[in-house]
């Protein structure tokens, strides 16, 4: 096995080697659970994913770790103006979340811990940092100092000016310092809050993560994930925290997905390109909105555009009319990727690369004569959709998907019309059978003459 990633503390591409050849950890920071994600939110996930994938095959055993927020000013903010208990919110915004990244093909990462279920092991690190000398109360407060850590900024590659600008970080009279950073500050009766030692009050989101991947992965682990604005002050400061109290390093590799933009623009709801993955789900199956995701390198940014969505849509329909045409022949279940694919996924997780692979053999599979090569094709092709989180669903069920406001035929009404047209031929009442597929292509539902009959799917 050689598999590289480009580590972001390294700023290059290094071979990865695992603390236990066992046992792979990996901690992926995620949702603040507050409204819908939308599909800049969604590259991670899917990124990671298909990292998890690729590792689950080349490892006996990964845990992944990929945490909820439920606790945060911007959760509080959303419940005030809805008039939302704070728990109904994120409770309701979680379900959604995990409904929206199902529809990804996005697994279930081994552990999903909660920030609010693990206060105590938030308060435990808040007090070792305090008896190291790296925070400081204040005011009600308790605050990291980044002076007291003599290589504060080396993962973000920041100049101390830099950070305090970047950070946007809030100018109060009881800092030491300007870059300081809360890890607990004080909560009114009509916010969520714990007690603690230092007055009823809630965590700093960057303390949060620092607490739960130690519960989950100890105190060194593997891989730490995010995309790329959370290089700083986030990731930065989750680092400086965790190996300030652990007095051990912490993520041994640092991966980082690019920014996504669409059309040419950043997404911003004034300029009308903001779109939620339940938005795009109501036009496109899930597995294209994956796939589109899939077609840049995940370190590069992305373009998210409708021309690239229709193209990636056109990409599965050909991967699935290719196993469409051996549905009669049997697969082998696949452990082994094909080697071209496992090369391309063990370079950085190249996925252009990889799909230009799968897009080979299915080429290949369309030319199978014997047998045998379909057999091997048809499970090289499944093998290979798999490690990339497609190609998950019965055949019919890709053509049969509808999307919303599409066709208002039924899956019955539709075979009805097939069975009519093939009648009309027979009797060869060629302008009645041609009226019949003109209605339901204007229906949106296509129609494909072969050997075996017709065969028809959601355009």
């Amino acid at each position: 096995m050689s598999l590289y990633l480009y580590n972001t503390a390294a700023r290059r591409k290094e071979l990865f080697v695992p603390i236990d050849p066992t046992h792979v950890g990996m901690y992926v920071c995620g949702p603040t659970v507050y409204d819908r994600a939308h599909i800049g939110n969604a590259r991670p996930v899917v990124v990671f994913d298909t990292l998890y994938r690729l590792l689950k095959r080349l490892y006996p055993k990964v845990t992944y770790v990929r945490n909820i927020t439920d606790v945060d000013d911007k959760i509080n903010a959303r419940a005030k103006e809805a008039g939302e208990p704070i728990s109904a919110l994120t409770a309701r915004t979680t379900k959604d979340y995990h409904d929206d990244m199902g529809a990804l093909n996005a697994l279930t990462p081994d552990v999903e811990p909660r920030a609010t279920a693990h206060i105590p092991q938030m308060l435990d690190m808040i007090g070792q940092l305090i008896k190291n000398g790296n925070a400081y109360e204040a005011e009600g407060h308790v605050l990291f100092s980044i002076s007291s850590m003599d290589d504060y900024g080396a993962l973000s590659g920041r100049s101390m000016d830099e950070m305090i600008a970047g950070a946007r970080v809030e100018v109060a009279p009881y800092k030491r310092d300007a870059g300081d950073f809360v890890l607990w500050k004080p909560s009114s009766d009509d916010l969520p809050g714990w007690d603690s030692p230092y007055g009823r009050g809630r965590p700093g989101w960057h303390l949060e993560c620092s607490a739960m991947s130690r519960e989950y992965l100890g105190m060194t682990f593997d891989i730490h994930g995010g995309g790329q604005d959370l290089v700083f002050p986030h990731h930065e400061n989750e680092r400086a925290q965790s190996q300030c109290a652990n007095h051990k390093p912490f993520a041994r590799y640092w991966l980082h997905n690019g920014f996504l933009q669409v059309e040419g623009e950043k997404m911003s709801k004034s300029l009308g390109n903001f779109f939620t993955v339940n938005d795009l789900l109501a036009t496109a199956p899930g597995e294209a909105i994956r796939l589109t995701l899939l077609s840049a390198h995940y370190h590069q940014p992305i373009d998210w555009t409708a021309e690239g969505l229709k193209q990636s849509r056109a990409a599965m329909d050909r991967f699935y009319l290719a196993l469409r045409a051996v549905e009669d022949v049997p697969a082998e279940p696949a452990k082994t990727l094909p080697a071209e694919m496992l090369a391309a996924l063990e370079d950085d997780l190249n996925t252009p690369l990889a799909i230009s692979h799968l897009h080979d053999i299915a080429g290949r599979l369309n030319k199978a004569k014997t047998i045998d090569e379909k057999i091997e094709l048809k499970s090289a092709l499944l093998a290979a959709g798999d490690v990339l989180g497609i190609l998950q669903q019965p055949v019919d069920q890709w053509f049969r998907w509808t999307p919303a406001g599409g066709s208002a035929l039924t899956d019955d009404e539709i075979e009805d019309l097939v069975q009519r047209r093939l009648q009309a031929r027979k009797d060869r009442d060629f302008a009645e059978a041609d009226r019949i597929r003109q209605e339901l292509t204007d229906k949106g539902v296509l129609l494909e003459d072969g050997p075996g009959g017709t065969q028809w799917r959601r355009g």
